[in-house]
């Protein structure tokens, strides 16, 4: 069964992509930011970490760069809404720039979700 760490701190975005994806066929990991994400990739690597940029203690930029150092063919998708809002500019275009190449905007439909982690699976 194919895993995803779901790496975010609010818990209603975390509960909803979780039941989303059980529901699809997934095996489902929960952090509430970027360090308890990075210890809980680092005792069972995941297949795909969907992880939000915005949060508390450690950001999603900083998580997606450690990440990707410790482990160069990790798989990612970043997601955030409003950062343009808050004048951080399109923080989505840095996580690419950082090796992520699929991101998502908050808020999203489910079937985006469910199609962008099923596309990252087989690529």
């Amino acid at each position: 069964m194919p895993s995803v760490l779901v790496v975010d701190d609010q818990d209603q975005v975390r509960q909803l992509i979780r039941e989303t994806l059980e529901q699809a066929g997934y095996e489902v990991e929960e952090a509430q930011d970027g360090n308890e994400g990075l210890e809980r990739y680092r005792r069972k690597a995941a297949d795909l970490v969907i992880m939000d940029i915005l949060m508390p203690d450690q950001n999603g930029l900083e998580g997606i760069m450690v990440l990707r150092r410790e482990f160069p063919d990790s798989r990612v998708i970043a997601m955030t809404g409003g950062s343009e809002a808050i004048g951080l500019g399109n923080v989505l275009d840095i996580a690419k720039m950082l090796g992520v190449r699929r991101t998502l905007q908050k808020p999203f439909e489910l079937k985006v979700l469910l199609d962008m982690v099923a596309s990252e699976m087989i690529d």
